[in-house]
């Protein structure tokens, strides 16, 4: 595991919600502060819109970082996490429609800064 996915756990045990522990660990790679992404990151968290604030917010980064290449990357990114937790979106991860969590807000952020720090080596 890398130094920012590390981050990201870390800031999501120190009660950051999902978005914003992946958003501020990858800040410097989406060219803003951390300061910032804790505040672009807030409306991703708790599936607000729908899917995983830490996809989204790893989605965000790709953007930033790959500007018009970015959608086949969100495209490869959705597709690990899809095979990792058979779905993106936050209800269906938690549980909430089923009673039955996939996964945990922890392993989502896990699982999607790890996946986003992979991709971010891969393309230096």
């Amino acid at each position: 595991m890398g130094t920012r996915a590390e981050k990201a756990i870390t800031n999501h045990k120190h009660f950051y919600p999902c978005s914003t522990a992946v958003l501020s660990a990858f800040s410097e790679d989406a060219g803003i502060s951390e300061s910032d992404a804790k505040k672009i990151a807030m409306p991703f968290a708790g599936g607000r819109m729908g899917k995983c604030g830490a996809v989204l917010a790893a989605e965000y980064v790709l953007e930033k970082k790959f500007g018009s290449d970015a959608e086949e990357k969100k495209r490869q990114f959705e597709q690990q996490f899809t095979e990792m937790n058979t779905t993106l979106m936050c209800k269906e991860l938690k549980g909430s429609l089923t009673g039955k969590a996939v996964r945990s807000c922890r392993g989502c952020v896990t699982d999607a800064a790890e996946l986003l720090e992979k991709m971010l080596e891969e393309s230096n």
